[in-house]
This record gives C-alpha cells, sequence and structure tokens, in this order.
C-alpha cells in the first residue's frame, strides 16, 4: 500500500497566539505528513509565504495550497477607519 506523503507548513511569528495552531497542527497531523513549522520572521520565509498569499499568521499550507481556514484577509484601511483608527479631521 502506498502512502502518500503530505506537506503541511505552518507559518508563524513564534508568539504566543499562534502556539494553538501549531500545537493544532501537531495534534491531527497524519503519519504520513511532514510538519514543518516556519517563522515569519526570517525574509525568505516571508517571501514565500507572501507566493501563498498569507496575509496573516498563523496560516497553515497543506501540499502547496493555503488552507480555507487561513485565507482572511488581515487589517484593511477602511476596516481600520470604521473602527475609529482615523485622525479626527
Amino acid at each position: 500500500m502506498k502512502t502518500n506523503k503530505r506537506t503541511v507548513e505552518v507559518f508563524s511569528a513564534g508568539c504566543p497566539a499562534c502556539e494553538p495552531t501549531v500545537q493544532l497542527v501537531k495534534s491531527i497531523a497524519c503519519p504520513s505528513c511532514d510538519v514543518q513549522l516556519l517563522d515569519m520572521n526570517k525574509p525568505d520565509v516571508a517571501a514565500k509565504a507572501k507566493q501563498y498569499g498569507v496575509k496573516t499568521v498563523p496560516a497553515v499550507v497543506i501540499d502547496g495550497q493555503l488552507a480555507s481556514c487561513c485565507t482572511g484577509a488581515g487589517p484593511n484601511e477602511q476596516a481600520l477607519r470604521a473602527a475609529g483608527l482615523a485622525a479626527a479631521r
């Protein structure tokens, strides 16, 4: 029986907010999953994340595809202004 190796890349900033996702991925990864933890503080990792369309961390990429749970666009100007961030005019 042939097993297909799956590549699972977890993009993290190494912060406490990312740790639950890292632990979740490790706990549910299949025996044939190659789980890689990638540090977004490294320029080459950040460039790779950009190629996948990662906008926020933590993010999980499985076999080269950004998982649907991780496709959020992240902060944007309109939402920040709506929340009251903009300076008074």
